[in-house]
Order: structure tokens, then sequence, then C-alpha cells
């Protein structure tokens, strides 16, 4: 099985507290599209420091954390950020790598969304055995 990749859109949560408060307009809400890393010996959700900058998530933490080649690096946390890939959604915190670093999809958020790797397929898709559990309703 090779790397698996996927389409989601990374959302400032902040942002659709104050539209959902109507002290902010639906267009001004801070929103990127990225092909994501599929990445299950990550535990979180893992942006770089670009995506913090256009998102401007506010850093509420720091964690260790280690990268590929056996560094331990101190990473920033995010929070607030809301993940949503095909029907699912998730919203929680995220660790800032530094750099233009690759962006990687961890087990949490994957768990917390009942996502899948199809192996055959090389990619992430939505358990086929609840395909509308925790469904997220677009308007």
């Amino acid at each position: 099985m090779g790397l698996v990749y996927a389409d989601v859109e990374l959302i400032n949560g902040e942002d659709l507290v104050l539209v959902r408060r109507h002290l902010m307009d639906a267009e001004e809400v801070k929103k990127i599209h990225l092909n994501i890393l599929v990445d299950t010996g990550s535990y979180m959700l893992c942006i770089n420091e670009s995506i913090q900058e256009q998102l401007q998530l506010p850093i509420v933490d720091s964690k260790k954390a280690q990268t590929a080649d056996n560094r331990i690096i101190d990473c920033p946390v995010v929070d607030q950020v809301q993940l949503r890939f095909k029907n699912r959604q998730w919203s929680g915190r995220a660790m800032v790598l530094p750099g233009d670093a690759e962006p990687l999809l961890g087990a949490i958020p994957l768990e917390e969304m009942d996502v899948l790797i199809h192996p055959l397929r090389n990619e992430l898709i939505v358990n086929p055995e609840h395909p509308y559990f925790a469904q997220l309703k677009l308007k």
C-alpha cells in the first residue's frame, strides 16, 4: 500500500461561531482546501505554519513531537480547527509543524469521523457500515 491522500477542507471554527452569532458574514470565514496525507502513525491533525497563518487559528498550547528522522521538536498547538471530508466533520486541536512541512491527517480525527483507508483503492473512504453516521448537514 502506498501513500494515501484525502481532499479536505480546513476551516477556522472561531469564524463559524461569529457567523452563527451574526457578527461575521459567511463569505468571510477563513478556509482552505487541501490534499492531505493520511498518516495513522500521527495521532493529531498536523498543519504547517503557512496554513496556520492563512486560517489565523489561535495558539493555545505546545507539544513535543517526534519527526520522521527521529528529532524531537516543540510544536505550537492551535484550537478551533474544523475539518470536513465528504459527509463527515471533525473539530478540535491541531499541531503546527514548522515551515511548509507536509500536513498530516492523524488517527484521532480519522477515528472520530469514522473513516477508513481502503487498501485496494489506496484512498480514504467513509465507513461503508455507517455511511450516514455523523453525517455532515451542509446548507
